[in-house]
């Protein structure tokens, strides 16, 4: 008897546009290794990128001996992507996306009984307590909440600080805030390109809204960047303070902006509870040099963090692709990489030969 790995067939790869190579790559290249063909959906948002990245890679495939392994399928998400999804030929289908598409996927792969790995949205939140290196703290978050304009499932979109150092640290935060350029990705020295879409501004501008007039306070930004007109996508990295109550109804949500929500803890358990309140479990952080609190936020008993990835002292941006990348919850479920992510684009084979003449059967049974 033995156990034998062998090649799935088909991997359909549907990608978000904010990281336009990397998903495909954390998936094409295990499928690949796996003896597996990759159909590519991209995003419209970065049709021209993935055409040169699979002719690259396609091209290197053919050069080793094995032409059509990288395949590209580019069409709307109604005509190209149901179609991929529904498909029974193809029995793996990886997609990164939104909650709500990753459901929708899901569902659809579930009722024709494929496999799914499905990286979605997050709600990532970042705890300091009163122990923390601020200034270390202060650097991580800033990059992490705006960080590619806060378009990343990992963004920090949660900050959860200690009552104690909560009005210093969200001082600095807001002039750190200040400091911050604005304007062409391309341009040396700019750390916040535009939002993707029009509708993309206009969920900024609607969280803001909702954010005031659930009670909490806007403390930097909410508004179009300045140098350019209101109808830009280029707006403010934003700063909104819960109210004291601790309770924003539009924190529970994910928005894919720059816009970070601030509240407050008393103790670690506290903290932890208000981390795990929300639906979404990709991402999560603690700042802090008390090495109980570290490892209460590790811990497998159930008093620690509920997501995905946890970093201490570090932000939920890093997303360190050597280990493996996903969430749970709302945030999907399976992983695009780490040590056994690679069984999950082969099929497993059980394998028992009989080599004797003789007929051996279980409880006892005899054919005389």
């Amino acid at each position: 008897m033995s156990e034998q790995w062998l090649p799935l067939g088909i991997v359909g790869v549907i990608s978000a546009f904010n990281f336009p190579n990397a998903v495909w790559a954390w998936n094409a290249m295990l499928a690949a290794v796996c003896g597996d063909v990759v159909l590519w959906k991209p995003s419209l948002y970065a049709t021209l990128t993935a055409i040169a990245t699979n002719q690259l890679a396609d091209r290197v495939a053919t050069k080793l001996g094995h032409p059509g392994v990288f395949r590209l399928l580019i069409g709307t998400d109604l005509v190209i992507g149901e179609r991929l999804i529904a498909d029974r030929r193809v029995p793996l289908i990886s997609a990164t996306g939104s909650t709500r598409m990753g459901k929708h996927v899901g569902q659809v792969v579930a009722a024709r009984l494929g496999r799914s790995i499905l990286e979605l949205g997050g709600n990532n939140g970042c705890i300091v307590d009163h122990t923390a290196d601020l200034d270390l703290a202060l650097k991580a978050v800033v990059f992490s909440a705006v960080g590619t304009a806060g378009q990343r499932c990992t963004t920090t979109r949660r900050l959860i600080l200690h009552e104690s150092i909560a009005d210093r640290f969200v001082e600095r935060l807001a002039a750190a805030y200040r400091t911050i350029r604005v304007g062409d990705p391309l341009a040396e020295g700019t750390l916040v390109g535009p939002l993707i879409s029009d509708a993309a501004v206009q969920a900024f501008y609607h969280a803001v809204k909702l954010a005031t007039e659930q009670g909490a306070t806007i403390v930097a930004g909410s508004t179009h960047a300045p140098g350019f007109p209101a109808s830009s996508r280029f707006v403010q990295p934003t700063i909104i303070r819960a109210p004291a109550s601790n309770h924003l109804l539009i924190a529970q949500e994910e928005t894919f902006a720059p816009i970070v929500y601030v509240f407050t803890f008393r103790d670690l358990d506290n903290a932890i509870d208000q981390h795990n309140s929300v639906e979404q479990g990709l991402a999560s952080s603690i700042f802090t040099t008390d090495l109980r609190a570290s490892e209460q936020f590790l811990s497998a008993d159930g008093s620690g963090s509920d997501c995905g990835m946890v970093y201490v002292n570090m932000g939920t941006s890093g997303a360190e692709i050597g280990g493996a990348f996903g969430g749970d919850k709302e945030s999907g479920g399976g992983r695009e990489s780490g040590s056994d992510s690679w069984k999950t684009y082969m099929r497993r084979q059980t394998a028992t030969i009989h080599r004797g003449k003789e007929l051996q059967l279980a409880q006892g049974i005899r054919f005389e």
